[in-house]
């Protein structure tokens, strides 16, 4: 029995041996296939930006460049330090590309002063006025004077920060520019990307991101700023017992993050604010461009869907693609994207983008290889977990409809007849709804799909729900949020939820699912917030008058979901989404300088009336 045993050990042991030789046999070794050497490009007022160029060793042909500009680090650094990966992809490092990295000006080893999202100057008199894009085409000019067998083609790509300087390198691009993709790209930080979304600050990602990055950096240097250090685990407790947030510049930043007082600044949508948004400059595309979002991207999906729109709307010569995967921040270049949390999609949905959709682009702008296969719009649609190949985006047989809020929590296509006028909550700054029912320092990606019958139990969350669906209901493109309501404060946040209810008998749809069993679970499509002092004006916030009914709408980012026979779908309405954004006052004061008495609580209404219904217009498919 013991000899038994040991056979059985020692033949794991040999199993365990031979994958392990597999995998190392697998591994890409970056060092014996490429050759890296690091440059200081000058640029045009005399500044030089830190570059590190990977050259293929096999030098009997000539490679496109493909450059990737970050503000976050080009590490290792040293001549004989190399990445375990290069480019977008596997794929790509084995074809052969010429692989640039290069540190944005002010960060890291490159000189200058550093700008968060520095605007584009739109006219360059001296060499001192410079911007992301000046900086990009003379690093391309370098490059394609002075690196070795190159075939004079480049390829500019780059995720969330590093999506924003490839959108910046389609404006007066170089000539040898002709392949950019902009994935998760910054549009604008203000009204839908990151740090605020509707002139909502977006708390626990802006906290935490500046408190280490927004640091100013005296001198080129290779080391990270670290960030602050939560003294709580639970962001939930923590930033509320930090208090107004004006509390966190005089008790932690102690007015030392330079961009935190930008934003402290500039509460509303000024000319700072209109002077770094990207997709209003894009005027004159010449490269082919392929623009990449997630659907459950919690940071940027504004960004990719409103610079798509900009380049088809100014430019419609150019090639200009748009691809949207069921994807959480970058998603498609860090998993498979068989899942996000407890919800599933049926295929490895990043793995296809990766081989069939990123490395298909690229070779075909760069290399003449394969045909431009990729349609005007790709875009995954969740439920029914199949891509859809779409002419246009949104697509052309679209039907306009309301969903109204009813009497009873009810939610449908028919508008209210009468019945009882609203439904009310109270809502207190001091116990705001939470946006999750978990504990994460950093704010978890998987909120996106998170069961929301955490939320759905709270007295100051209202919802509305359909009856069980008889047919497969398809939703696609934007969705407008028109809300009627009334507050006895003089400003609220309204954040609205589309929902997915799945019924009572649902099975995992993922092998390990955190929540279980899945019966009932509330899965969201779509949820945002509309800070209400906007609702007329960015420019120029409005108090509220008490208790009259007001009007409040906005536009929820697109959706491509099929609600399936069976299920149901809910509409959620709060006025608090802790600590994700940031707690309204409800009195109308500038949010940034508010002092911890100006935190009251207040009594919302949500009307349905037929002289003021509330309702998401939605687009659905014929």
């Amino acid at each position: 029995m013991a000899s038994s045993r040991r056979i059985a050990v020692l033949a794991l042991i040999f199993l365990f041996s031979a994958a392990l030789n597999a995998r190392a046999e697998d591994r890409f070794d970056v060092g014996e296939h490429y050759t890296k050497r690091e440059y200081s490009i000058p640029m045009r007022d005399g500044k030089k930006l830190f570059t590190a160029v990977y050259t293929p060793v096999d030098t009997t042909r000539n490679y496109p460049v493909l450059m990737m500009r970050t503000p976050y680090s080009i590490a290792p650094y040293g001549a004989a330090e190399f990445k375990l990966t290069l480019g977008p992809s596997d794929i790509t490092m084995k074809e052969g590309y010429i692989f640039v990295y290069q540190d944005v000006r002010g960060k890291m080893m490159s000189e200058g002063e550093y700008e968060n999202i520095r605007p584009y100057a739109a006219v360059k008199k001296i060499p001192a006025d410079i911007d992301e894009s000046s900086d990009t085409y003379d690093t391309i000019d370098w490059l394609v004077k002075h690196i070795a067998h190159s075939n004079g083609r480049v390829g500019l790509y780059g995720i969330s920060y590093p999506g924003f300087y490839a959108a910046l390198g389609l404006i007066d691009a170089h000539p040898a520019l002709k392949a950019v993709s902009p994935q998760a790209p910054i549009d604008d930080w203000f009204m839908g990307d990151d740090f605020h979304h509707n002139g909502a600050l977006f708390l626990l990602d802006a906290f935490n991101f500046m408190s280490g990055f927004g640091q100013h950096r005296a001198e080129p240097t290779k080391g990270y700023a670290k960030g602050y250090v939560h003294t709580n685990p639970d962001p939930y407790r923590f930033l509320l017992g930090v208090g107004a947030i004006a509390n966190i510049n005089t008790r932690i930043f102690k007015n030392t993050i330079g961009f935190w007082n930008d934003m402290a600044a500039h509460s509303s949508y000024d000319q700072f604010w209109k002077d770094r948004n990207v997709a209003s400059r894009l005027t004159h595309v010449s490269p082919a461009v392929m623009t990449v979002g997630g659907l459950f991207d919690a940071e940027d999906f504004y960004g990719p869907l409103h610079i798509y729109h900009a380049i088809e709307e100014n430019n419609p010569k150019a090639a200009n693609t748009l691809v949207v995967g069921p994807w959480y921040h970058g998603g498609w270049s860090r998993s498979a994207g068989e899942q996000l949390g407890n919800i599933g999609f049926d295929s490895k949905t990043s793995e296809y983008y990766r081989d069939s959709i990123e490395a298909v682009f690229f070779r075909y702008y760069l290399k003449d290889e394969g045909s431009p296969t990729i349609p005007e719009a790709l875009v995954f649609q969740t439920g029914s977990n199949v891509w859809r190949r779409y002419a246009q985006w949104p697509p052309v047989r679209l039907e306009r409809k309301k969903l109204y809020f009813n009497e009873n929590g009810t939610l449908s296509f028919l508008p209210p007849e009468g019945g009882s006028a609203f439904d009310d909550y109270v809502s207190d700054p001091n116990h705001p709804v939470p946006y999750t029912s978990e504990i994460h320092t950093n704010r978890n990606r998987e909120f996106m799909t998170e069961d929301q019958r955490f939320a759905f139990y709270r007295p100051d969350v209202v919802s509305y729900e359909t009856h069980i669906l008889d047919d497969d209901l398809t939703l696609t493109g934007p969705i407008t949020v028109n809300l009627n309501v009334s507050t006895t404060g003089t400003d609220a946040d309204f954040i609205v939820k589309l929902i997915d209810v799945l019924p009572d008998d649902a099975k995992p749809s993922v092998a390990h699912p955190v929540y279980s069993p899945m019966g009932g679970y509330q899965m969201p499509v779509r949820m945002d917030v509309m800070r209400g002092k906007f609702r007329n004006s960015f420019e120029k916030p409005e108090p509220f008058t008490p208790n009259a009914v007001t009007q409040v709408r906005y536009t929820l980012n697109d959706i491509n979901h099929c609600f399936r026979a069976g299920h149901k779908i809910m509409v959620q309405v709060q006025s608090s989404w802790f600590p994700l954004v940031d707690r309204n006052p409800q009195t109308f004061v500038d949010i940034y300088h508010a002092a911890d008495a100006d935190y009251r609580k207040a009594t919302h209404r949500i009307y349905h009336t037929p002289e003021a219904p509330s309702f998401l217009e939605v687009g659905l498919v014929k």
